[in-house]
């Protein structure tokens, strides 16, 4: 028997009209973050010879590199990172 499968949601412009106002500019907050941090981590990787995860001159290993790093700067981020974030969200809350 074929269990019923449901469809994934996405987020779209009706799930972000539900989010407050405060939880889009704190994921707003930590997407910057994070887009620095793997920026941060790009140019460690870019100034050495191997670079911090290692890896040659494979187009394969540096797009799986390329991931790793991206999905590692989300995961800081998120887990308060360099702490930007709140200290993005804390000045955005005083100018109001």
């Amino acid at each position: 028997m074929i269990s019923e499968v449901q469809s994934p949601s996405f987020s779209g412009v009706a799930g972000d009209a539900k989010k407050s106002e405060s939880s889009r500019i704190q994921d707003a907050a930590e997407q910057f973050e994070s887009l620095l941090l793997a920026s941060m981590l790009r140019s460690m990787r870019e100034a050495g010879a191997e670079g911090w995860l290692g890896g040659g001159q494979d187009q394969t290993s540096t797009a799986a590199v390329e991931f790793a790093e991206e999905q590692f700067a989300k995961a800081l981020a998120v887990q308060g990172g360099l702490g930007l974030a709140n200290l993005i969200v804390d000045g955005l809350k005083r100018t109001r």
